[in-house]
């Protein structure tokens, strides 16, 4: 059975009504709903590791933290995401100097989560905002903290450091005692300082840092090449020193080898001289016991005439001699004992 409103409408709305009820508004109602679908502006998806917060021209309406498929009302629901992972931050290398008035040059890392979706979303509203807030943040806490400590406190982590120590090295005089100064804090100490102090700061942009690191501290380049100069020059006056130790060790060496050798070559000519002169001693004493006896001397003589005889006749030489002589005597008696003898008569 069919109820029919017979209650009287103004023309207006009869008319809007109607208009509504066509077939035409069916049409695009339904054209609406699919496109609605087909180009996401009905539905969004949340992951697990995302926050989403929707807004309604420009006001947040709701914040979706749970994951799922979500419904949004299509053109004026805008889905606005944030990452609820940690975070890294690579900021640029800052040059400060130090205490000590040193130029060095920092790189710094730090890892940061949002804390608040609603706050981060009215303060800073993206993540590029983000990262440069924490430029300007990170790279201030960093130069103030750098300036406050000398370049060793910056470097150096463990307390009560002492260096590898050569003794032999030390005695000889080679090598210079060395040591290693102490640290108040250590890198560790600052690096703290600064994760505590910067978490203070942007605590009020729904940000959280967790963690700040030094990754790495070096010299300026023309402050290093100048230090580089000067460690070369500090290395080559070593160098000269050891080479002028070597060269006078050398020479003592070598002026020991001589006297050495003098000594040496002194000691053995005496002896040698000691040696032949004792043995011109004991020939003279043979000879001396030989040719005492009148026989001896007899022969000596014999012997001598010989010498001269060899020496004076050589070969073609003509000689007229005294028989009464005692060369002329010496060969008469020679020709006597060669001669044969005689035959009886």
């Amino acid at each position: 059975m069919n109820v029919i409103d017979v209650t009287p409408r103004p023309a207006a709305v009869s008319a809007i009504v109607r208009f509504l009820q066509s077939r035409l508004m069916s049409t695009l109602g339904i054209l609406f709903i699919l496109t609605a679908l087909k180009w996401g502006t009905l539905l969004f998806v949340v992951h697990q590791y995302e926050t989403v917060i929707i807004t309604r021209f420009g006001k947040i309406v709701r914040t979706v933290t749970n994951p799922g498929l979500k419904i949004k009302l299509p053109v004026i629901d805008q889905v606005h995401r944030f990452d609820k992972r940690i975070l890294a931050w690579d900021g640029p290398p800052t040059e400060c100097p130090t205490k000590d008035k040193l130029y060095i040059i920092v790189d710094c890392f730090a890892r940061w989560r949002i804390s608040d979706p609603f706050l981060y979303y009215n303060r800073l509203n993206d993540e590029r905002s983000a990262l440069s807030r924490l430029d300007d943040i990170l790279g201030s806490e960093t130069r103030t903290a750098v300036a406050a400590h000398d370049l060793v406190e910056i470097i150096r982590v463990t307390k009560g450091r002492k260096p590898q120590r050569d003794e032999e090295l030390e005695k000889s005089g080679t090598l210079l005692p060395s040591t290693i100064p102490e640290i108040q804090l250590g890198r560790g100490e600052i690096e703290k300082q600064i994760t505590e102090r910067t978490r203070q700061k942007i605590s009020d942009f729904g940000i959280e840092l967790l963690d700040e690191r030094f990754k790495r501290s070096k010299y300026n380049p023309a402050v290093a090449e100048k230090i580089i100069e000067r460690m070369s020059s500090e290395r080559h006056q070593i160098a000269a020193r050891f080479r002028s130790e070597g060269r006078g060790e050398a020479a003592n060496i070598n002026g020991q080898k001589e006297s050495d050798v003098a000594s040496i070559s002194s000691t053995a000519t005496r002896n040698a001289l000691e040696t032949e002169g004792k043995a011109d001693a004991e020939a003279a004493s043979i000879y001396a016991a030989a040719f005492n006896p009148p026989d001896a001397q007899e022969f000596y003589s014999f012997l001598r005439s010989l010498d001269v005889m060899r020496a004076a006749f050589e070969k073609d030489t003509t000689a007229v001699i005294s028989t009464n002589s005692d060369l002329g005597r010496m060969l008469k008696s020679m020709a006597e004992a060669v001669a044969p003898p005689k035959p009886a008569r």
